[in-house]
């Protein structure tokens, strides 16, 4: 098998850990290239339901190395407590098999601190929907230099001044523009310090385990989160998160050259959602909206927060094969629609008079366009227990060759219901 990336083709939220999770057996590794603990894959496997934070979702198959790159921040309270609740389902997270980058950028309680403040000092209208969990933060740190990485904790002279330098600004900031109270450097150190000889062992140079194992002829997937247009750079700025979503951005956050990844698989829900502010042409605040939300059970695995949901955008997909160039899909929930009796798919969109076929880069054009629909027929069978192609209603096929023809790629994968066995492979 080829190494490859599963990355969110969307908003994110559309079921990236249960295809991870599905392919965990077939690699050797699998890598969190991005992002941080303000994402969440759910997996489900004969019944029984695993959130995971940061921790990749290969980490159900025995077997499997798993590997937290570069490219990710790391709240290391966060993982310490999701090693204990993996532990307890008696699943293997020893660092044999799990490993966190010398170099990754840790989350520190002053991030977590200053994401809140400044969300909360907001108008409604100004928020942009961040879980207040320090990663806008940390990113910022590590972009200005003065950011705390994993392999800094065998230094203890070097986490201090890191601390202490990095407070200089915050407190600033704390006590004269967000009035909550100062941090002090020996607290935060003593809170840093007391789970840093937990975090050291899974501290190794990943890089290296990687190369191994491309020596042995054995391949590895790399795990996104959030999906495209959540991108830095290529989303809806600045209704975004604060990393590269991209499966480009692969190899910079797990430090591979991108040639090694050869094999891109995007992952998209049959319908769309978002979390948190920002523009969603086809959102649905109707009776239709309500049954995607509570069929789809869309409710965020970290933060509990409601997910906004609407009909199929083709235009997002556009974009993402633009930007991506994936070499096949997965589209997830297919299962969730049916019922209807009639399903809409945003096919273009209008702007200013003008039919236009992608988003538009300005977030405030994205929040003036109209969607352009067409409609298919929907199906009303149950289709949670098709183990093939070929068993799928014919409205649900005919829903699924249309999404292949506007996307321009083939359905590689087809889930039919949230457990890891109701996945139809083609």
């Amino acid at each position: 098998m080829a190494n490859m990336t599963v990355f969110g083709a969307q908003w994110g939220d559309e079921g990236k850990g249960k295809i991870v999770d599905l392919l965990g057996s077939e690699v050797a590794c699998v890598v969190r290239y991005q992002g941080g603990n303000n994402a969440g894959h759910t997996v489900i496997v004969n019944g029984q339901k695993t959130v995971l934070h940061v921790i990749p979702s290969g980490i159900l198959h025995d077997g499997t190395l798993c590997i937290i790159g570069n490219g990710v921040v790391l709240d290391p309270f966060v993982f310490l407590e999701e090693l204990e609740n993996l532990r307890l389902k008696n699943i293997d997270t020893s660092p044999k098999r799990l490993f966190v980058s010398p170099k990754t950028q840790l989350i520190m309680p002053y991030h977590k601190v200053l994401d809140s403040a400044r969300e909360s000092m907001k108008s409604a209208k100004g928020k942009i929907g961040t879980t207040g969990r320090g990663i806008g933060p940390c990113y910022e740190d590590k972009m200005a230099r003065i950011g705390v990485r994993a392999g800094d904790l065998n230094d203890k002279e070097l986490i201090r001044q890191k601390i202490e330098t990095a407070l200089i600004e915050k407190n600033i900031l704390f006590k004269n523009l967000y009035h909550v109270d100062e941090m002090d450097v020996d607290a935060v150190y003593k809170e840093v310090m007391a789970v840093a000889d937990k975090l050291l062992p899974y501290v190794q140079d990943t890089t290296a385990i990687f190369y191994e194992l491309k020596k042995q002829g054995k391949s590895c997937l790399f795990e996104g989160a959030q999906g495209v247009m959540l991108d830095i750079d290529h989303g809806t700025y600045p209704y975004v998160t604060s990393s590269n979503t991209i499966c480009s951005n692969a190899g910079v956050g797990a430090g591979v050259p991108n040639e090694f990844i050869t094999e891109h698989i995007a992952i998209v829900k049959a319908y769309t959602t978002r979390v948190g502010a920002g523009p969603f042409p086809t959102e649905l605040f109707d009776d239709t909206g309500k049954y995607l939300q509570q069929k789809g059970g869309e409710f965020g695995a970290t933060t509990g927060r409601t997910r906004r949901c609407g009909w199929f955008d083709a235009c997002v997909l556009r974009e993402c094969y633009r930007i991506c160039k994936p070499t096949t899909f997965a589209l997830t929930k297919l299962d969730v629609l049916g019922g209807l009796d009639e399903i809409k798919i945003c096919v273009a969109y209008t702007l200013n008079g003008k039919e236009i076929a992608v988003p538009p880069s300005s977030a405030a054009d994205f929040a003036n366009v109209q969607p352009v629909y067409e409609t298919l027929p929907g199906w009303k069978e149950d289709i949670s227990s098709c183990l093939t192609y070929e068993e799928l209603p014919e409205n649900a096929k005919k829903y699924v060759a249309r999404l292949e023809e506007l996307i321009g790629v083939e359905a590689g994968f087809v889930s039919v219901g949230p457990d890891r066995n109701q996945t139809i492979r083609r």
